[in-house]
């Protein structure tokens, strides 16, 4: 039995790799981080450093985070490279008692850090955790193309970007009936970016980096995952509707959406309807 024997690593790791099998992570773009349970810690310490890591101050604090745990990709690393090697790929973090700071308790053993954008994710799971009562565990980023292609075409708001991806497929306004928010472009990786997803993951699960990327929330791999495949799969269908050249001639309309809300037992944000 080794580290990347556990259930909840394996699945991890299977979660980078279908990233990577969907084009979302060229280079060294993209990141990902788990809250572990406290039995996935206890199953995990036999393989924890005999000594910790030195803590490193985020310069944000989530009290409601403080003594977890996370798996996190690491900064520079590559997602193609994290199931041929994910002790050099991927991290376990410890969070103090302030939750205001990190260190490295197994992984990236040839050095590094947690991703560089790790801030931002230990922000929003503060958020998510305390909007979902616990429930919410994964953050995923990701540089999902045809989302991206759209914030260089729509108004940069959360409604007009609900809009169009609940009509382009049927299952969206299932899959995210609140709709998603909208972040205009900043500089990765700062607080300024952290904080502006924040506002937006109090209220959203997923929200729209312009420029840049999609930021996607969810209770486990698969919920999160599949959110972000279903954001971007209608992005897809938006752009190749266009790219026909003969715009939008018909589309499901508002009152089809209510009944696909309806049939299927959830909430639309209403005031994103006509």
């Amino acid at each position: 039995m080794a580290m990347t024997d556990l259930p909840i690593m394996k699945r991890y790791i299977r979660t980078c790799r279908d990233g990577w099998d969907q084009g979302w992570h060229e280079r060294n773009g993209g990141n990902l981080t788990y809250r572990l349970t406290k039995a996935e810690v206890d199953s995990m310490r036999t393989f924890f450093n005999d000594k910790p890591g030195e803590w490193v101050n985020m310069g944000v604090t989530g009290a409601n985070l403080a003594g977890e745990y996370f798996i996190a990709t690491g900064s520079g690393k590559f997602f193609r490279n994290v199931d041929i090697d994910p002790e050099d790929s991927l991290c376990v973090v410890e969070i103090n008692d302030k939750g205001d700071s990190w260190r490295i308790v197994w992984g990236l053993v040839n050095g590094g850090r947690p991703t560089s954008e790790f801030p931002t994710h230990f922000m929003n799971h503060s958020v998510r955790c305390a909007a979902t009562n616990g429930a919410c565990r994964v953050i995923y980023h990701a540089h999902t193309p045809n989302l991206i292609a759209l914030t260089y075409v729509l108004p940069l708001t959360d409604r007009d970007f609900s809009r169009v991806l609940w009509q382009s497929a049927t299952e969206c306004p299932v899959v995210f009936p609140g709709g998603v928010g909208v972040v205009p472009w900043m500089v990765p990786g700062g607080a300024e970016i952290a904080m502006a997803t924040c506002e937006k993951m109090k209220e959203y699960d997923a929200a729209v980096w312009a420029h840049h990327g999609l930021f996607v929330s969810g209770p486990d791999f698969d919920t999160t995952f599949g959110l972000m495949h279903t954001i971007e799969k209608a992005a897809q269908i938006y752009v190749l509707a266009m790219s026909c050249g003969q715009g939008i001639r018909q589309t499901i309309s508002d009152d089809g959406l209510r009944a696909i809300a309806h049939d299927f037992g959830v909430k639309i944000k209403e005031e994103f309807l006509d």
